[in-house]
């Protein structure tokens, strides 16, 4: 089958990594660059900025030049999305006995990474390729690596990964959300949260146990308590896997 009827076959699932990439490319103006110049301008200005008409005008060059490189700004914000995925630390090569401590530095690693692009909140359940992209795959391959040398078979192994991906995103997509609207606000954290905490515990005065939560939780720092927070489900996440190797 010819690349161009495989590209036709696939159209429901279109994605940079399913169709062969174009030899047309400028040495002015490569993938590379034109992804690290989209990247800049989300981590600047969000997900709302990101055009391939304002791309081009940061680099020089017109609209139609990006598109000989991506086809789409769907595509682009997959290959953004692989790029950062880059920044994902694990051990690539682990020890049995580490196993827990390898597996929660990936954790906070992996949070971390969604944390200093807060756009990423608003696409990652759109990007449905991304686990193709090669940073993906390199992350993926490592923590299996990690698990299997802990004594996971490797099909448990895929589902413990699969389970601690699921964790850690869904807590860091909610804090990146959170943190979109710190920045939209213009205020720091503790600052929003004095504000809403009346508007908080009038909501709960008909509510006893959240009534009795909040009152403890007043005056702590909203980020040391997200931090805990999310310390607290990883913990428990991987007490689940530990009782699979016993």
């Amino acid at each position: 089958m010819s690349p161009e009827k495989s590209v036709r076959k696939q159209e429901g699932f279109a994605s940079v990594w399913t169709r062969p990439r174009t030899g047309r490319e400028q040495p002015a103006l490569s993938r590379e660059h034109i992804v690290a110049e989209a990247l800049r301008l989300l981590d600047e200005e969000g997900i709302d900025a990101l055009s391939m008409r304002k791309l081009g005008g940061r680099l020089s060059a017109g609209a139609t030049s990006l598109y000989r490189h991506v086809a789409n700004k769907d595509e682009l914000l997959e290959l953004a999305v692989d790029e950062v995925y880059g920044e994902i630390e694990v051990n690539t090569a682990p020890d049995a006995a580490d196993w827990r401590a390898d597996t929660a530095a990936c954790a906070h690693s992996l949070r971390a990474t969604i944390l200093r692009h807060p756009w990423l909140a608003s696409v990652l359940g759109e990007m449905g390729m991304s686990y193709l992209g090669p940073n993906w795959m390199r992350i993926s391959e490592a923590m299996l690596k990690l698990l299997t040398t802990a004594g996971f078979p490797a099909g448990e192994a895929d589902r413990a990964v699969t389970t601690l991906v699921a964790y850690v995103t869904g807590m860091a997509t909610s804090e990146a959300a959170w943190l979109n609207v710190l920045a939209r606000s213009g205020q720091d954290e503790r600052t929003m949260v004095d504000q809403l905490w009346p508007a908080a515990e009038e909501a709960a005065q008909d509510h006893p146990l959240l009534r009795e939560g909040y009152a403890e939780q007043r005056g702590t720092d909203p980020r040391a308590a997200r931090e805990e927070g999310f310390r607290y489900g990883l913990d428990r996440v991987l007490d689940g896997l530990e009782t699979r190797l016993k």
